[in-house]
């Protein structure tokens, strides 16, 4: 959920026309990467990749979350003569 806040805090409010981030934290959102530099690019790789493990097995998790969720709820359930 970073990614939707920081997606949500870069962009610039219609009212206000100030960055979200501004906003909230009364400074500027800044972006500390240089991509000239070769071992910036391998870190911010390794970071997307980190991500996306986390994001692959959180939704795994949930998954199983949902599933014993739904066995739950179905064994409360009784079935209705239409």
């Amino acid at each position: 959920m970073a990614s939707v806040e920081f997606v949500i805090n870069s962009k610039v409010h219609s009212a206000t026309k100030l960055f979200s981030f501004m906003e909230n934290y009364r400074r500027e959102l800044r972006i500390e990467a240089n991509i000239r530099r070769k071992e910036k690019v391998e870190k911010m790789t390794e970071f997307a990749a980190k991500i996306k493990q986390i994001q692959e097995e959180a939704r795994v998790v949930l998954k199983q979350v949902q599933e014993e969720m739904k066995k739950q709820a179905d064994r409360e359930r009784k079935k209705v003569e239409s």
